[in-house]
């Protein structure tokens, strides 16, 4: 099976420094390829504001599917009712080949859910918790007990059974969360920002572990998030932004859409060097997060004339390949990380 390398690309002071995940290629999406997840038209509204905005979205069986966009930009609306917990005001969605609104308990069946935050009993050991949700389940007995040792074994914490949840480091207790959505192995496991509050390390593991669920047990994985090395490990990418999906496509193609390179300037003031900067070479620059952004062909060999054509005006420049962040900014007109109006619950 051929191997990627996944990229890791740092955005913010918790991703300096992140491993290089390793991704296979789903063996799963590539020989059936038959949607798992479908979305047409999907409209949720909080009050005023449009959460979700007729999204149409097809999730192949076997793939690993990421969701990124900003907090506030629908992810979490998008999740909870692909997990059930949340009905749209219209639109349809199926899951499994039912329907997540007529047919909750079916889709309740067949999915593994992983909520953002932390869903595990600290007083109770690791083994306990997951007995517990074998319980939900009806699992019982030897059945239940081979079925918790075997999830834990999977993912590397069965050492760690007749420990209490509360000694755990968070990335150990992300694995047990994960270990207890499969207990009932899924067909789809649905993860809300996986990697949130883990130290890169943590992550490029976390990662793995679900590189792995797609790849040995041919399960469809599915998450949100805003972490540009997470979304760089999946098969698929979709752009989420505003509760619009604007597109979905593999990492590699999306970058593919930003011409050339991409060149980011600091000067004392951006707005009006960006004007300048367009009006003098007739070219297309935006400030993003503070920064002068330039997408040229050939960007390396534009930074001289920049520089002598405004002396004194450029403080410092970079000068690199297109990223995910950069393919955000491209598509949306902003930054992932820029501050948006959100309302509670997007």
């Amino acid at each position: 099976m051929a191997h990627e390398t996944c990229e890791s690309e740092p955005e913010t002071s918790d991703d300096v420094a992140a491993p290089t995940f390793e991704r296979q290629d789903a063996a799963g999406s590539e020989s059936t390829g038959d949607p798992v997840v479908v979305t047409e038209s999907l409209t949720r509204s909080y009050d005023s504001r449009v959460a979700l905005d007729a999204v149409n979205l097809t999730v192949a069986r076997g793939s690993l599917f990421g969701l990124l966009g900003p907090n506030g930009g629908g992810k979490t609306t998008l999740f909870r009712i692909l997990s059930t917990l949340l009905t749209p005001d219209s639109g349809s969605i199926k899951v499994a080949g039912f329907d997540a609104v007529s047919q909750r308990h079916a889709v309740r069946q067949r999915i593994g859910v992983v909520f953002q935050s932390p869903s595990l009993d600290g007083q109770l050991t690791v083994a306990e918790n997951l007995e517990h949700q074998g319980h939900l389940y009806g699992l019982s007995g030897r059945t239940l007990l081979a079925r918790v040792a075997e999830v834990l074994e999977r993912f590397s914490v069965l050492d760690r059974a007749d420990d209490r949840v509360s000694i755990l480091s968070g990335g150990l207790a992300r694995r047990v969360e994960v270990a207890k959505a499969m207990l009932h192995q899924p067909e789809v496991l649905i993860l809300d920002e996986p990697g949130t509050g883990l130290d890169p390390r943590a992550r490029a593991a976390m990662m793995d572990e679900l590189m792995r669920v797609r790849d040995e047990g041919g399960v469809t994985v599915l998450l949100t998030t805003h972490l540009m090395d997470e979304a760089g490990c999946c098969d698929t990418l979709g752009i989420l932004d505003e509760g619009r999906l604007i597109t979905t496509d593999s990492p590699a193609a999306l970058k593919r859409l930003v011409g050339g390179e991409v060149v980011s300037i600091t000067t004392p003031n951006p707005e009006a060097f960006a004007t300048a900067v367009s009006k003098r070479f007739d070219t297309k620059a935006a400030v993003v997060g503070g920064l002068v952004r330039i997408e040229r062909d050939r960007g390396h060999e534009f930074v001289p004339e920049l520089v002598e054509a405004f002396p004194g005006d450029v403080d410092s420049v970079t000068v690199g390949h297109p990223t995910l962040a950069d393919v955000f900014v491209h598509l949306t007109g902003h930054g992932l990380y820029e501050e948006r109006t959100q309302d509670e619950g997007t």
